[in-house]
């Protein structure tokens, strides 16, 4: 059964009476598979949590009867938040989170149906490609693939929600990668022995669980009454699956998404799965949301005018009530430099009129395009960030640190175990490490367990030997503590009783300084998470970090980066043939999704928006010739100021050639 936003009480009405009445729609309609085609900027935030609350409002379902899927951290808080504004603290009873954070959830109640021990260790990249690279050394007679390689190639089989086994039944899938099937094989089988799992299985394994366990399947089915998907159309085939499963007819299935933001096939999302909808969901509903929040009508005039050219999408067109807005502008450039050089001025100008630092935004293709507008900055004395930096949790010190409190927390954490066993140094090498991992692999335990058997079969102990039990009686010792002092009070004396704070003092450099200071900061962080392995489980899901400052600084970003968020003004820079459209989407046929990243950062602005493009380019230590970029001439010029000379003669043509026949000066 649907309902109509006209049927609404007079109470429903209240309570959505800020929504417009395709939002009003999209929260309220029940019985049907339902896809909320949500264009940039039409809030389907707002949707997702009113239908939340509306759900918990109207007792519909309970709060253990409503799952809430979302792709980040960021966006699952944001999610929460709202959600309690509105339906108080039920709401955080609900199952939001990360993909991978509720597929954690339901695989510690279960793990040991799939062979797993519920306290099992999950692993962050570096702990992977560790891992890794350690069994590529052990493969004797076969070639050594590089370790990113084979993660990489691991981690797409994950996605696609291929197993080993499944591979090895279809051996044309790993075709032209038979010495990472290889690896694949001996790495899963290593994960088993660990008793851990990296970030895919934690879909992966609760698919397998689903499948393999008819139950607990059942148990999930009858629980969650209502699902919710957000950003559906970034999803890869192991989510599809894992949603297929708990939902197989759609009933009260609701999924948020974007066809035309589509832009991480690179790593994984399948478009055709929102594309699909309706073959994959009989009888599902289509709500679009159309009325665009954010951006002024010329700005949605050029975007739609662009993502038009695609021919492959459901079809939608974003409009405003606001009117006015200043046209988009464009402008070329002889050289890269003088492109900086404008923008920075440029946004002196901005900041005259009012804009703080903080309001605009550079979005790039490339990262390589980012060191003109750095020197240009810094020149003109502007502040400015650099967004996706080296993360906090990502740097060394940070993961030694993670370490000694994992392999603390649980002492069977092989990786955890290797990474920090001679840090700092203990005479405790790669030697010795390679001959506890040969003992774990004969006895088919961990490294923990393998050491202890180490000493007690030595007679005659070595000096290595006696550091050995002096580190495993450390491990102990600070393992019994874990239930009587704070996870900071922990780490502080972890940090001490190891000797790695006095390890980087004893360095004197102002890089060991600044790692003492990131030191410092995690200690202070650890403070809000009073039981560590809460703590732990938290970090291990975290996929991305908030910026470490709030201070006013214009964001260089790319384009990928720059999905989700929005300025006042933004700069479209390098808008050129081997720069964007990008050459290896033109050579796998992929126009679609660089015309779809273009979208994505023409939306991203709120009143401004200027695009340029440069005739010469350094790049790769050398200058770099190129024509306008194709999407120039798919652009509305109608709302586009010309500036700087240019002719709309000049682009239409020049963009024409380059689409039709592709120069590359980068080749």
């Amino acid at each position: 059964m649907t309902l109509a936003a006209e049927s609404l009480s007079f109470h429903e009405g209240d309570f959505l009476s800020s929504l417009n009445s395709e939002q009003q729609r999209a929260v309220i309609m029940q019985g049907t598979p339902l896809l909320v085609l949500a264009g940039a900027g039409t809030g389907k935030t707002r949707v997702l949590t009113t239908r939340i609350a509306y759900l918990l409002n109207k007792a519909y379902a309970g709060p253990q009867e409503i799952l809430a899927a979302t792709f980040s951290n960021k966006a699952a808080a944001e999610m929460r938040r709202r959600t309690r504004d509105l339906a108080g603290e039920q709401a955080e009873f609900v199952w939001l989170g990360t993909f991978h954070s509720l597929g954690s959830r339901i695989l510690r109640r279960h793990a040991s149906l799939i062979g797993y021990s519920p306290d099992f260790t999950i692993l962050n990249a570096d702990d992977q490609l560790r891992l890794i690279k350690q069994i590529a050394k052990e493969n004797k007679g076969r070639r050594i693939v590089p370790s990113t390689l084979a993660a990489n190639v691991i981690n797409r089989w994950k996605d696609r929600g291929l197993t080993p086994v499944d591979l090895e039944f279809a051996p044309y899938l790993y075709e032209g990668y038979q010495d990472v099937f290889s690896l694949y094989k001996a790495y899963d089988a290593a994960l088993h022995r660990f008793n851990a799992m990296d970030f895919g299985d934690l879909l992966l394994q609760t698919v397998r669980l689903f499948e393999t366990t008819a139950s607990v399947l059942e148990r999930f089915r009858k629980q969650f009454r209502h699902i919710l998907v957000d950003e559906y159309q970034d999803t890869n085939a192991v989510q599809y699956q894992w949603l297929k499963l708990l939902a197989p007819t759609g009933e009260n299935l609701c999924c948020v998404g974007d066809d035309d933001q589509a832009i991480y096939s690179w790593r994984g999302a399948e478009i055709d799965n929102i594309l699909h909808f309706e073959r994959d969901f009989p009888h599902a509903q289509i709500v679009r949301l159309e009325q665009n929040y954010r951006s002024t009508a010329p700005i949605l005039a050029v975007a739609s005018s662009l993502i038009q050219k695609n021919t492959t999408r459901l079809g939608k067109t974003l409009w405003t009530g606001a009117e006015g807005g200043a046209p988009v502008r464009l402008k070329g450039h002889g050289r890269s430099r003088e492109e900086a050089q404008f923008i920075a001025q440029d946004i002196l100008r901005l900041r005259q009129q009012g804009l703080a630092f903080a309001d605009i935004a550079i979005l790039v293709r490339a990262s390589a395009q980012t060191r003109e507008f750095e020197e240009a900055f810094i020149a003109l004395g502007l502040p400015y960030r650099i967004v996706g930096n080296i993360r906090f949790y990502e740097r060394t010190e940070i993961r030694d640190a993670l370490a000694y409190l994992r392999i603390v927390a649980m002492p069977h954490d092989s990786l955890a175990f290797e990474r920090i066993l001679n840090v700092p140094k203990r005479g405790l090498g790669k030697v010795f490490l390679q001959k506890l991992h040969t003992l774990s692999q004969e006895q088919h335990c961990s490294l923990f367990e393998a050491a202890h058997s180490l000493i007690k079969e030595t007679t005659r102990p070595s000096a290595a030997l006696q550091q050995l039990r002096l580190f495993l009686d450390f491990i102990l010792c600070w393992h019994q503590k874990i239930d009587t002092l704070s996870s900071a009070d922990i780490l502080k004396g972890l940090l001490s009783a190891s000797g790695y704070r006095t390890m980087l003092q004893e360095e004197k450099t102002p890089e060991a300084a600044g790692r003492l200071e990131n030191l410092d900061e995690f200690v202070r962080a650890l403070a809000e998470f009073p039981e560590l392995k809460g703590f732990l489980d938290h970090i291990s899901l975290v996929s991305e970090s908030a910026p470490s400052s709030q201070a006013d600084m214009i964001s260089i970003i790319t384009l990928h980066g720059a999905k989700g968020l929005e300025f006042e003004a933004v700069f479209l820079c390098g808008w050129e043939e081997g720069i964007f459209p990008h050459p290896r989407a033109l050579d796998e046929g992929n126009i679609d999704e660089e015309r779809r990243l273009a979208y994505v950062g023409l939306t991203r602005a709120k009143r401004f928006v200027t695009i340029t493009f440069a005739r010469q380019r350094y790049l790769y230590n050398q200058w770099q010739t190129a024509l306008p970029s194709r999407f120039l001439r798919e652009l509305d010029l109608s709302q586009v100021t010309l500036l700087g000379g240019l002719v709309r003669e000049e682009i239409e043509t020049t963009a024409l050639a380059a689409a039709s026949q592709f120069h590359n000066p980068l080749s």
